[in-house]
């Protein structure tokens, strides 16, 4: 099965590990997340250095920045 979506992150980001946090109640749900170093994409560093961490929902390719609350991420879940 297909992930989701990615959460977009850098190593030793403590946003990042605070995100993936808030995220775990709906992967335990079933939602599928991929880790993504943005340092891994072509546009990462330049266009997420400064937002990480960020949800992005894989096929609409809508993103939600952080900080996000559970209900913002089942909002932006719905409307994805």
């Amino acid at each position: 099965m297909s992930p989701h979506c990615q959460l977009l992150v850098t190593a030793a980001c403590h946003l990042c590990h605070d995100a993936e946090a808030v995220l775990m109640p709906f992967v335990e749900h079933g939602l599928l997340v991929e880790v993504v170093d943005i340092m891994t994409l072509e546009e990462g560093p330049e266009q997420y250095s400064l937002r990480i961490p960020v949800l992005r929902h894989i096929e609409s390719r809508r993103e939600l920045n952080w900080p996000f609350t559970c209900e913002q991420i089942a909002a932006f879940l719905m409307q994805s």
